[in-house]
């Protein structure tokens, strides 16, 4: 939510905001911003669960309708940089640059008739593609500028309701409860993404003064600690920035698809390959560590949906999700 810091001025800041955060989380504070939000109806069962990320609402642009373009003029997206690919039968194959995403944090978008929002938050590393229709209605997605367990807190601007972006569900307002269906897509290398997809096509370069490329959380995800989190640890001895593959309710340590490749439990083939680097690594996103890449398949071989977020935010958002630890 910060940018431009180093990781020491975030926690640095991250202190400073908490103490302010707590005393005003509460809808009395926030209703001057929010007149249209009704905090009457949540699934919050504590306020002080809501903190500021330092950006008030839209202080982060969400996209919407992007332009794009041909993978071969895309030139300045390095092949390790990390993308959300998008497939849906029938439309050309399109990739979101994370180099785009992670001062964006949400795209919406249209693909071949289907509304989607694609959506990146750096504090948990959760990339997660969502069908924006819901109840017979199309919503379009913004950022609040509020964290919950460090995952970012969406609204729709259509009843300006509150969304938890890890789990796609209606947290607070008018769609208190509803929730988003999750797309089958995933973050991959651009140069994955290209050799699978010749004639696919990328997202054009938004237009904004923006560092593109570079990652202003650097060294987050070998810190020791979450950014602007209170909540309990992971079980198990699990880091808490360590990835981890969500499938539902359950997890896969990254560390474990690495060292094994492939693993097929509970009805899903997970695959591992080398390729992808860290965006939340060293300054520049391309020179990030490798972190591979995962894809998820059903028996019948079709892509499943997933996300790959930290052992931490899996922990508080599916406190009894069910850890796929090695026999």
């Amino acid at each position: 939510m910060f940018f431009n810091l180093t990781l020491k001025t975030l926690i640095t800041a991250a202190t400073l905001v908490a103490t302010v955060t707590v005393a005003d989380a509460n809808p009395s504070s926030w209703r001057y911003e929010w007149p249209d939000t009704d905090f009457d109806k949540t699934t919050v069962p504590d306020w002080t669960e809501i903190m500021s990320g330092g950006p008030g609402k839209d202080g982060i642009p969400a996209l919407d309708n992007p332009d794009f373009r041909s993978i071969a003029s895309a030139r300045e997206i390095n092949d390790r940089e990390p993308v959300i690919s998008v497939e849906i039968d029938g439309a050309v194959a399109r990739a979101y640059p994370i180099r785009y995403l992670t001062w964006h944090e949400i795209v919406n978008d249209v693909i071949n008739g289907v509304p989607v929002a694609v959506t990146f938050c750096p504090l948990c590393n959760s990339g997660i593609t969502f069908d924006r229709r819901i109840g017979g209605r199309t919503l379009t997605f913004g950022v609040t500028g509020k964290l919950r367990n460090s995952d970012m807190v969406m609204f729709d601007r259509e009843t300006e309701s509150w969304w938890q972006q890890a789990l796609g569900q209606g947290i607070v307002g008018d769609m208190t409860g509803r929730e988003l269906k999750q797309l089958p897509t995933w973050m991959e290398s651009w140069a994955d993404f290209k050799a699978r997809n010749p004639d696919g096509v990328v997202m054009v370069e938004p237009d904004f003064n923006r560092s593109y490329g570079a990652n202003p959380y650097r060294n987050y995800d070998s810190s020791r600690t979450p950014f602007l989190y209170r909540g309990e640890q992971p079980p198990h001895g699990i880091p808490s920035l360590e990835r981890v593959i969500r499938v539902g309710d359950r997890a896969w340590r990254m560390t474990r698809l690495r060292a094994e490749g492939e693993v097929t439990e509970a009805g899903f083939t997970l695959n591992w390959h080398a390729g992808q680097a860290s965006a939340l690594d060293t300054a520049s996103i391309a020179k990030g560590r490798d972190v591979g890449t995962i894809r998820v398949r059903d028996a019948q071989g079709r892509d499943v949906a997933h996300d790959v977020l930290f052992a931490f935010a899996f922990h508080a958002f599916w406190p009894e999700g069910k850890w796929m630890l090695a026999r």
